[in-house]
C-alpha cells in the first residue's frame, strides 16, 4: 500500500493524476482520518516525495492553512498566495500532520479542478433565507456515481441519475441544499448550524449524522435511512419523524403521510457497497431504480405488475439480465430482449 500512496501523492503533486486515481487518492486521506497507522504513513511518504525544493513557495501559516503558488494550487486558488524562504516556516510546514496539509490541499484543487464543473455543474441561483445566493448543482446521469466535498466538509455520495444543489458558502446560521435522486450522506458536525436537506415538500434536518435519502421524482415516496446521529423528516414544515441509528422512514411526496417507520433491516447506502437492496418495494420503482443503475430500457406489457411488492437484494456487479431473471421468477414473469429494449410480460 506504501508503493501505492507513493505513486498518487506524487501523481497529485505534479497536477498529473486521472480523476479515478484522485479520487482513490482522497479515500485514503478519508481512511487516515482514522487510522494513525495510515496518517503516519501518509505523513512519511510527504517527507520522502522529494518536494524540498518547493517548500520555499509552499508553507503552513499560523491559522494551520496551506498558503501554495499557482503552479500547486492548480486556478483560481482563494486567498493570498505569497513566496517566503524563512526557514522556520519550513520547520511549520514539514511538523504539521502531513494528513492535514494534504487533506487541505486536496480540498483546494478538488474546489477549482475542471473536472467538476462540466455543463450540468453550472452555477445557478436559488432563492435561500429570501436572499439570492450563488449555488452549484452537481449531477450523475445513470450508472454513474459521485464523491462530493461540500464548503462545510460535509462528505456526500451521489447515486444514479442524481442532482445536488449547494451554495459556495454556507452561512452562519444553516447549511441549505437541494436533492433530486440518492444520495448518502456524511454531515460535518456544526452546533446550532443544522443541514437542511430540501426533497420536494419533504425536508431533512441534521446537526452532525451519517444517513441515506432515496427521493427520485417518479416515486411516490421518499425513503431516509440513519446510520448514526438523528435525523427530523418534515413535510410542509409540519414534523412527520425523528429518526435514530438503525431506523427508516418511507413519507409520502405527495401528502402528510408516513407511509412506514420501523428499523431499517439493511445498511443506509447498501448502493454505495456495491448492493441493491429493495424491502417490500413495488415492482414499478424497483424497475426504475434498475433502468438508472444499469442504463437500460425496461417495458412492462402488464401494468398490474407495477404494483406488486418484492422484496430482495443482488450485487450491482451481477448485471441487469440475472436481476431481471430473479424477479421475474419471483412475478412469474419472462423477460425477452428485443432490440435493445428488455421486455416483460
Amino acid at each position: 500500500m506504501e508503493d501505492r500512496i507513493q505513486y498518487l501523492f506524487q501523481k497529485y503533486l505534479d497536477n498529473s493524476c486521472t480523476r479515478k486515481e484522485f479520487e482513490e487518492f482522497l479515500s485514503y486521506i478519508s481512511q487516515s482520518g482514522h487510522d494513525e497507522h495510515l496518517r503516519a504513513l501518509i505523513r512519511k511518504v510527504y517527507e520522502q516525495s522529494g518536494r524540498e525544493a518547493a517548500s520555499s513557495d509552499s508553507y503552513v501559516d499560523e491559522a494551520g492553512n496551506l498558503v501554495v503558488p499557482p503552479a500547486t494550487a492548480g486556478p483560481a486558488a482563494p486567498g493570498p498566495l505569497r513566496r517566503r524562504n524563512n526557514k522556520s516556516l519550513l520547520a511549520v510546514a514539514v511538523t504539521m500532520a502531513a494528513a492535514v496539509i494534504v487533506v487541505i490541499g486536496g480540498y483546494v484543487w478538488w474546489n477549482n479542478f475542471r473536472w467538476w464543473y462540466s455543463a450540468d455543474d453550472s452555477p445557478g441561483k436559488l432563492a435561500d433565507n429570501s436572499q439570492q445566493v450563488q449555488h452549484t448543482k452537481k449531477s450523475t446521469q445513470r450508472s454513474e456515481n459521485k464523491y462530493l466535498l461540500l464548503p462545510d466538509s460535509t462528505q456526500v455520495w451521489l447515486n444514479v441519475a442524481s442532482t445536488l444543489e449547494f451554495p459556495k458558502q454556507f452561512d452562519s446560521n444553516s447549511r441549505v441544499v437541494y436533492l433530486s435522486g440518492e444520495a448518502y450522506f456524511d454531515v460535518k458536525h456544526a452546533d446550532k448550524i443544522p443541514f437542511i436537506i430540501h426533497t420536494g415538500k419533504v425536508t431533512t434536518t441534521v446537526l452532525g449524522t451519517a444517513f441515506n435519502i432515496k427521493a427520485y421524482p417518479d416515486r411516490k415516496d421518499v425513503i431516509v435511512s440513519v446510520k448514526r446521529g438523528k435525523v427530523k423528516v418534515n413535510y410542509d414544515n409540519e414534523e412527520v419523524a425523528l429518526l435514530t441509528k438503525g431506523q427508516q422512514v418511507k413519507v409520502s411526496n405527495t401528502e402528510n403521510k408516513v407511509v412506514e417507520k420501523k428499523p431499517s433491516t439493511n445498511e443506509a447506502a447498501a448502493w454505495h457497497q456495491g448492493y441493491l437492496v429493495y424491502d417490500d418495494e413495488t415492482m414499478a420503482d424497483i424497475l426504475a431504480d434498475l433502468q438508472r443503475v444499469y442504463d437500460v430500457n425496461i417495458r412492462v406489457v402488464n401494468a398490474s405488475l407495477g404494483a406488486q411488492r418484492v422484496s430482495t437484494s443482488f450485487r450491482r456487479e451481477t448485471g441487469v439480465e440475472f436481476v431481471l431473471q430473479v424477479l421475474c421468477q419471483l412475478t412469474d414473469t419472462r423477460f425477452t430482449q428485443v432490440n435493445g429494449q428488455y421486455i416483460i410480460e
